[in-house]
This record gives C-alpha cells, structure tokens and sequence, in this order.
C-alpha cells in the first residue's frame, strides 16, 4: 500500500509539473504574438546641448614675438698662454679665479735669469760689432791715403818716363835708361792697382761689420722680447677663468695659465629657423636691427636684459639648419658666458589680425563659430603666427563673430551649443547656496575635522566655507556623500 501511495504521490506531481510548463509556454507564445502584432512606437528625441567656451574675435595690428634660445658669449676671450719656458716666480693677488684685472696689470713672472744672461751675451757680441766696423773705417781710410800716395808716384814715373823718351829722341838719352823709366812706371801703376783692391777688401769688411752689426741687434731685440715675455700682463680689463698655476710651478712655453673673459662685452648667439630669419630681413635683404630680449630663469627668479640684434652667421653649419644669430647685449648684469637664455625678438607689426586659443583651431586651418540659435558654423582662416598658446590668425568674415575657445571631436557644424562668455554675459548659472542649520552644520563640521586623510590645507579650506552663512550646494553634497547621509 506504501508503495501505490509513493507511486501516484509521484505521477501526482509529476502531472502538475508539465502543466505548468505547459501553462507557462502558452503565455509566452502569447505575449511573443501580441508583441509581433502591435504597431511599432517612436519615442521623441530631445536634443543634446554642449557648454563651450567662446571668445570674441577682435581684429587688430599685434607685433608677433619670436621666442628662442640661446647662449651668452663675450666678443672678447684671451687665452692667457707663456711664450717662454720657466719657473714661476711671482703671481698677482688678482690671479685667480673669477679675479678681476686691469688692461696692462702685471698677473705673473718668471725667472728671467737666463733670458738676461742671453741679452747681456748679445750685447757684448754688438760692442764686437761696433768695434769692429770702427777698425773697418778706419782700415779704408788709410786705405785711401796710401792709394792717394801711390797715385803721385805713379804720376812721377809717368813725367820720368816721358823725360827720357824725349831725351833718346833729341839724341840725348840711352834706350837703357828708358827702359828703366818704363818699368819704374809700370811698377807705379801695379802698386796703385793693388792699393785699389785693398780699398775694395775695406769697403767689403765695413760691409760684413755693418751686417755683423745688424745681426747682433736683431739678437738683441730677440733677447729683449724674451726677457720682457717673463713678464705676463692682461691684454684688456676682464675676469679670469680655468686659473692653472700657482707660484713656483714649472711651465713650458705655449702653455695656458688661465682665459680672460670681457665681461662686457656679452652677446648672445641663438639660431632661428629659415622662415623666421626670413622675417627679420629688410626688402633688401639685409638683416633688420631689431630689439632683443633676454630672460634668465633662476629658480623663479629672472635677471633680464635688452640688446640688438647685429648680424648674422657666414654659413650653417654641418649637420645643422636655420640662421645662426648674434646680439650685443647694453646692459647684463648677472650674465655669465656660457649660460643658457630665452631670447624675444620683435617681428614688424601686423594689421587686420586676430588673436585666438591654439586649441580653437585645427589641422587644416578651420575655427568654430557661433551662428544663429546658438548653432556652430565653421570658418576657414589663414594662420600667420603661433604665439606659445595662441595663433594669429586672418579671415574676411570673422570680424566681430564668437570663436569657440576649445574644439573637440563632439564639436562640429549644426551642433546647438551653450556659449560660456567670460566678459559676465555668460549664460553661465552661479553655484547653488544653501543654508545650513545649526545641527547639519555641526554635524558636517565635525566629520571635516575628524578625517585624518584630508589634507590640512583642504580641510581649512571646508571648514572655511561651512562657517559662513550660505554654502555651495555641491560642497554639502560631496560631504555628505562621503558620511553615507
């Protein structure tokens, strides 16, 4: 009996199982067919309305900025090199570095102990000299006397030998004696002609003298210029820089000491692009004199200097494009060769422009502005310049039109948008106030002061805006969002 109990207890069940899936099967073929049959419905759809920030496009004459870098430099750097070798013996106070010094100030010497034994040897060799062209002279001069003499005993034997030849004519005189009279005369004249020579071998010994001389004097200016190289000087007034050498250092010659630096005489040098440096040129093609700004930033403190700009470099160079730069700075106090600067250069004046946000404009040149209903239309526009986070741009129907300040990829032509104007006629709506009770008061109060993870300076902040009598609506919200509340 247990079992037909179980057993129909079972089919029991069984039985109202299928029925309610068959139930349940029926329902939805239903609902499927009431689904299927109905008309389809069409819901409205509301407009989406973005708030974009707009500026107005105000044209006028603006003077662009070219915005480089660059390097101060002095026009004047002295290496400060020995031209001898030697010891060195004394040293300037000011011989240091960053010393200052003055044009012709005596910075160093060296032991001048050979170079003055090597001037006083060249000078004993010019007394030789001199003295040896005193005994030249003197040599032609007798020379000359002697060849005098032997000119009026050649003159003698002449008339003696012309006396007998006429006395051998008249009969009177003996061929003998004329021929002794010929060779008396002859003898005269040989004795004239080597007296001769020996005027020339003077002359030629004053000649070698005086060349010997010269020599010895130009030594003399060698040894004097070496002495006078053991006394190292400053070429101009200037600081001194990379100082190597102390007293009693041994240096060889050519050797660097230190570089004197022109402090002022600075100029920067920076590099332009090609089209930049295409501006800055007259209709003639040369280099415009334009002013120059200076910046230095020094952890938040610039030193700042004026200059002109006064020409440019001879060639690019390799591996290297645009112009290389050059200007004189009139007054740079603080500036170091060798510091790295911000340099502003004004470009000729431009008319009929208008200065808008970078972000306003995009690759091909187009800006979005407000039209009627508050509807954006684009405008094309040529850029002239890019000022840091603004551009310069020129359009014939942009004048007196509201440009939208920042685009985005929802933006576009036809799209309705809300204008935030920053002049105070934004359709911007204020921040919601609320007042506060007492206990709400009390209550968000004491949750700002017992959150440790706020900082300081933001929980004194809040504190700040719950004490006063009305408080942004979304300042209580945040908190209470934050308590749970």
């Amino acid at each position: 009996m247990r079992f037909l109990r179980r057993s129909l207890t079972g089919l029991f069940l069984m039985a109202v199982t299928l029925g309610l899936l068959a139930f349940a099967g029926v329902q939805v073929r239903d609902a499927v067919q009431d689904r299927m049959a109905q008309e389809p419905r069409s819901f409205e759809q509301s407009e989406r309305v973005f708030a974009v920030n707009v500026v107005p496009a105000e044209f006028e004459t603006i003077t662009p900025v070219i915005t480089a870098f660059g390097e101060i430099e002095s026009r004047r750097t002295l290496e400060i090199r020995t031209a001898v070798t030697g010891r060195v013996i004394e040293i300037a106070p000011e011989f240091v570095e960053g010393g200052t010094v003055t044009e012709g100030q005596v910075l160093a010497r060296l032991d001048p102990t050979d170079a003055e034994s090597v001037l006083q040897r060249v000078q004993s060799d010019i007394v030789d000299a001199e003295a040896e062209q005193r005994e030249a002279e003197r040599a032609l001069v007798l020379a000359r006397d002697e060849l005098a003499a032997a000119q009026d005993q050649a003159d003698l034997r002449d008339r003696a030998f012309q006396r007998q030849r006429d006395l051998e004519e008249r009969g009177v005189g003996t061929a003998a004696a004329v021929e002794v009279a010929e060779l008396a005369a002859g003898q005269a004249r040989q004795a004239v002609l080597s007296l001769r020579q020996a005027i020339a071998q003077a002359e030629a010994r004053i000649d070698q003298a005086a060349t010997r001389l010269s020599r010895a004097r130009i030594a003399e200016a060698e040894a004097q210029r070496r002495l006078d190289d053991t006394v190292i000087t400053a070429g101009f007034s200037g600081t001194l820089a990379d100082v190597s050498v102390v007293q009693g250092r041994l240096v060889s010659s050519n050797e660097q000491l230190a570089r004197l630096i022109d402090a002022d005489a600075l100029e920067v040098a920076f590099r332009l692009s090609t089209q930049q440096f295409a501006r800055l040129l007259t209709e003639n093609g040369t280099l415009r004199t334009a002013d120059v700004r200076v910046v230095l930033d020094v952890f938040g403190t610039n030193l700042n200097a004026q200059g002109t700009l006064i020409r440019a470099g001879a060639a690019v160079g390799e591996g290297q494009t645009g112009r290389l730069l050059f200007a004189t700075l009139d007054s740079a106090a603080g500036f170091r060769p060798g510091d790295f600067v911000t340099v502003q250069i004004d470009e000729p004046a431009l008319d009929r422009v208008a200065r808008l946000p970078a972000t306003a404009l995009n690759a091909a040149g187009e800006v979005l502005v407000l039209a009627e209903e508050d509807r954006l239309d684009v405008v094309s526009v040529d850029l002239l310049r890019r000022q840091g986070d603004d551009v310069l741009v020129r359009a014939e129907n942009l004048r007196g039109r509201e440009v939208v300040a920042e685009r985005t990829p929802l933006l576009g032509a036809g799209i309705k948008v809300r204008p935030l104007r920053q002049n105070g006629t934004a359709e911007t709506e204020s921040p919601d106030m609320v007042e506060l009770t007492e206990e709400r008061r009390a209550r968000l109060t004491a949750f700002v002061q017992a959150n440790t993870g706020m900082p300081e300076a933001a929980r004194q902040r809040l504190l700040d805006q719950l004490s006063q009598g009305s408080v942004p609506a979304r300042v209580v919200q945040r908190i209470e969002s934050r308590m749970g509340g």
